[in-house]
């Protein structure tokens, strides 16, 4: 293998495949620093009862699903409240949109094909193939993972819609701040070539970081002009551009091998 990514010192922030990205990496001639910035999420069953019950009570015009495992939960949590056909009932009788393959997936279980869908799993998409739609007056209740999307909030906003109900399935804790402070400070530094994303949330933990210490403009700036961004795929992609950086390398086929492969093309 042609060692395209020779002195190169690369930081993954994934938490998961590692090592094999690690491997590859070197052999590529290159060095891979593992600096772990996914944080964690987990249920929010307790928080999100009186969401979803508030959620059927206001019979929302439209409900909007952007992850398939968050829908899912949404449904199990309904189940163990006895509400899971309330639930079922609430959602057929509003015009849905869904992101993302997955998320249709999980809504053929209950039989629903969703009315909108996006073109290419991002936020972006959804957005495009919702800008047909009326929401003038509407309510709209929309299923986030762990974090919001002030971009889709304000698109509904524009297009008139009179409320918006977000429903966290799950809860967000970011990873130590240590971990944090080291990623932040090395990269505004210049002490990496590129910084590998392979999660939106491993980019939605550093930047807010980097916000806390009014630093998320200079970030921005060391990605889109000295140290590379690379990303696993078209969400992580789109929660860089969403921070302002604009030259990011990521892979026709998405997987986190390919991303490695497109760097070591991207410096050849």
């Amino acid at each position: 293998m042609a060692e395209k990514l020779r002195d190169k010192k690369i930081m993954l922030a994934a938490s998961r495949k590692t090592e094999e990205m690690t491997a590859l990496i070197e052999k590529q001639g290159g060095e891979a620093v593992v600096c772990p910035l996914q944080g964690t999420t987990f249920p929010a069953e307790d928080e999100v009862r009186p969401v979803l019950q508030n959620v059927m009570e206001k019979k929302p015009d439209w409900f909007i699903f952007t992850t398939g495992m968050g829908t899912n939960s949404l449904f199990e949590f309904a189940e163990k409240a006895g509400e899971r056909e309330a639930f079922a009932t609430s959602v057929k009788r509003a015009y849905v949109a869904a992101r993302g393959y997955k998320t249709a997936s999980a809504l053929k279980q209950i039989q629903l094909v969703p009315d909108v869908r996006d073109d290419d799993g991002t936020i972006d998409g959804l957005i495009r193939a919702l800008e047909p739609m009326d929401f003038h007056g509407k309510t709209a209740a929309v299923q986030l993972h762990g974090i919001a999307s002030p971009k889709l909030n304000a698109f509904l906003y524009n297009k008139g819609a009179a409320e918006i109900v977000e429903v966290y399935p799950y809860k967000y804790a970011a990873p130590e701040e240590a971990v944090l402070e080291t990623a932040l400070t090395s990269i505004l530094a210049g002490s990496y070539d590129a910084v590998c994303f392979t999660t939106q949330m491993q980019v939605h933990s550093l930047f807010c970081y980097a916000k806390q210490h009014h630093k998320e403009t200079e970030l921005a700036g060391m990605l889109r002009n000295t140290t590379a961004a690379a990303a696993v795929g078209k969400v992580t992609a789109e929660a860089l551009r969403e921070e302002g950086v604009t030259r990011i390398v990521a892979p026709e086929n998405e997987r986190m091998g390919a991303m490695i492969m497109e760097l070591g093309s991207f410096y050849s």
